[in-house]
């Protein structure tokens, strides 16, 4: 089976996350289908069947963090450097409209672009690997072709 890249930080929020989880949610569930199960009737009874429907969801993603974190290759960035690679934070400007952008890549299970974590199989991400502080690099995008100037590359 193929490795999954990671960071730290994203490996510990996913392991965090089947704690919770395991040690939470799934009592909690097991729980409340026990006190609707109390309530009689189970054919009209929508407590029950909600927290059934709760209970094979919070199965499901615990299942598919098993498998995520039994595959993980954890990748200390701090041990990095040079040129943009894995666990890089990469600050670009547009060069359109001279906007500053700071991401870090990441593998696809912790990418999240509100807080700047761009997964690294991205068009973006895929165009700045390999590349170095002052070079531009073009991208193209749903919504057109996009040019950035890389400003800074830090492994933190």
């Amino acid at each position: 089976m193929e490795k999954i890249p990671m960071t730290r930080a994203g490996f510990d929020l996913l392991d965090k996350e089947l704690r919770d989880l395991k040690g939470v949610e799934r009592p909690a569930v097991i729980r409340a289908i026990a006190e609707a199960r109390e309530h009689g009737d189970l054919s009209e009874n929508a407590e029950y069947h909600s927290a059934r429907e709760k209970q094979s969801f919070i199965e499901g993603r615990i299942k598919e963090l098993e498998m995520v974190i039994s595959r993980a290759e954890v990748i200390d960035v701090s041990k990095l450097s040079g040129s943009v690679k894995f666990g890089a934070k990469v600050t670009v400007v547009d060069e359109d409209t001279e906007e500053e952008k700071t991401f870090q890549l990441v593998g696809e299970q912790e990418a999240d672009l509100e807080r700047g974590l761009l997964n690294v199989r991205s068009p973006l991400a895929r165009a700045l690997i390999g590349k170095d502080e002052g070079d531009s690099v073009e991208v193209v995008t749903p919504g057109g072709d996009k040019a950035y100037e890389i400003l800074s590359i830090r492994y933190e």
